[in-house]
């Protein structure tokens, strides 16, 4: 098998090992599993930290799309469709079995994939999102009046409510709704709702 090959091969494996087991598991345990020698491994991946790090970056960044957070600026459209189009396109690249256990998972053990993540998410949609409400609701601009917590953990809740559905397939193994299209457009309805009520109020 070419090195390329090889390489590829233990990606494939590894990201399924460790959305099995968490990473808690071995690399040796990997290897016993592929039918290879523990070295082979370590010949592409010089630890299991360097290995860990090649999943976050198939299993994440491979799947985030860069139209997401021009989506959510772009104010020729109205806050909801642009919510509603990025968290239906959300839903449809991450909810996958090996990506939310591979989050939970690293969630519990300290190699910074879920921060990292949610970094990436805070800054490119929740904060924004913030912002293009600020203006759908012609209150004042975030640039003289800074986010401040509570409008921030709204868009949190929001989020975490639609993700919850892949936490509740994936990790609970509970049956959740065939049509996840109208239970997004239903909470994105919800929220949108609420806040309108509450931001003004956050604001005086």
């Amino acid at each position: 098998m070419r090195a390329a090959d090889r390489e590829r091969l233990i990606v494939d494996q590894a990201i399924r090992f460790f959305a099995e087991r968490g990473f808690e598991g071995q690399t040796r345990e990997l290897a016993r599993r592929m039918g290879i020698t523990h070295s082979a491994i370590y010949r592409h991946f010089p630890s299991k930290e360097a290995l860990i790090e090649r999943v976050y970056q198939e299993v994440y960044l491979s799947r985030w799309s860069p139209d997401w957070g021009p989506l959510i600026r772009n104010r020729t459209l109205s806050l909801d469709v642009r919510l509603t189009r990025f968290y239906l396109d959300y839903v449809a690249r991450v909810f996958e079995y090996n990506w939310v256990r591979i989050f939970v998972f690293s969630g519990m053990k300290s190699f910074g994939i879920a921060g990292r993540y949610l970094d990436l998410v805070r800054r490119e949609i929740i904060e924004p999102a913030a912002r293009e409400l600020r203006h759908e609701l012609m209150l004042p601009d975030a640039d003289k009046h800074p986010l401040g917590e509570r409008e921030i953990e709204m868009f949190w809740g929001l989020h975490g409510r639609i993700f919850y559905l892949a936490i509740r397939k994936f990790i609970y193994e509970t049956p959740i709704p065939s049509d996840l299209d109208e239970i997004v457009r239903d909470a994105i309805q919800v929220f949108l709702d609420g806040a309108r009520r509450t931001m003004p109020k956050l604001l005086t």
